[in-house]
């Protein structure tokens, strides 16, 4: 019964024998009005001998007989429309791409000229790419001193978000070890069999410490032919980054080095681009822009399946039929 109170996915194969409701109206009109002129009439004097008359059950059951006949033409007319309820199935194939994010997070990136900071004001923008990139496997890899795989590629994008929320300042050794964060990015893609593996690297100072050079973690980068983007983080100029202090914290302003020509080679020699964000509005920029260039194939298929519905109308349209032929010839054939 659901299915014939769907009308959103109620459809019908042969519509135009809906026409033959036309002839309904056409028999209910020869039935009551065009048979007089046909039918022969009996004149009395007077009908007092018979007003008093009441009919009997098988004058009152005559009319039923017509009325099944026009139930039986409905429901023929329905049936040979033949209804249907359709069912969309849709598939999506996807030519999925591993990213792994790799983000600074020295104490340098504590700095106030992103608001409230630039490390907050980087994973709430990852965060939001996180969620326009859901065909994609994802991960995360954290460095400053050291290098650290926050969260391994995965298609669980919740609890990549969980990490990325968790990620603060202080969580390894302080310091910009870029070689350590982008070896340990293409470390976590080494297995991945996506035909595109992506890095988003992000920094916001010059490479001061770690056991692995920068040049030699790009050699590896392009050895496992993954594309690297590289974004540099900071204003231009001077920033206002807190300094511990023997009397406690205090912001001191310090100028903003960034190695740029670095990164610059990073991103061209593995096919990526360098973008320089120096506000919150231009970091979401370089994010944005980034989601563009590596655009997901998606392939759609849609599968429509039929459900016939016209056998009850079918059923019913052959019973009413049935019950007019019995009760005219057998109980009512006297007055037929």
């Amino acid at each position: 019964m659901k299915a014939y109170l769907d009308w959103k996915h109620l459809s019908f194969a042969h519509p135009y024998f809906f026409g033959l409701l036309v002839l309904i109206p056409i028999m209910v009109y020869w039935q009551y009005w065009g048979r007089k002129n046909t039918q022969s009439s009996l004149r009395l004097s007077s009908l007092s001998g018979i007003a008093n008359v009441k009919k009997g059950w098988k004058a009152q059951m005559q009319p039923m007989m017509f009325i099944l006949r026009l139930i039986a033409i409905g429901c023929i007319s329905i049936a040979l429309a033949r209804p249907q309820s359709s069912n969309v199935t849709t598939t999506s194939d996807s030519d999925g791409i591993d990213i792994v994010m790799c983000m600074d997070i020295s104490g340098s990136m504590l700095a106030e000229d992103f608001k409230p900071n630039r490390i907050e004001c980087a994973k709430r923008v990852a965060l939001n790419f996180v969620d326009r990139r859901m065909a994609d496997r994802m991960g995360l890899v954290i460095f400053s001193g050291e290098s650290f795989q926050m969260c391994p590629i995965t298609i669980d994008h919740n609890v990549l978000k969980s990490q990325l929320n968790a990620v603060k300042s202080g969580m390894l050794t302080d310091g910009t070890s870029i070689g350590m964060g982008l070896a340990a990015a293409v470390n976590g893609l080494r297995s991945s069999k996506a035909k595109t593996k992506v890095i988003v690297l992000m920094t916001d100072g010059v490479n001061n410490t770690g056991l692995i050079d920068p040049l030699t973690a790009l050699e590896i980068a392009k050895a496992y032919k993954v594309r690297v983007y590289t974004v540099g983080v900071g204003a231009m100029g001077q920033a206002y980054i807190p300094v511990k202090t023997p009397f406690g914290l205090s912001k001191q302003l310090m100028p903003v080095e960034i190695d740029e020509p670095l990164l610059r080679q990073m991103a061209s020699q593995t096919g990526g681009k360098y973008f320089r964000a120096t506000d919150n509005k231009s970091l979401e920029g370089v994010y944005s822009e980034i989601d563009k260039l590596e655009k997901t194939k998606m392939e759609t298929s849609s599968y429509k399946h039929y459900a016939e519905l016209f056998f009850p109308f079918a059923m019913i349209a052959v019973i009413c039929l049935a019950l007019e032929l019995i009760a005219r010839y057998t109980f009512l054939r006297s007055i037929t």
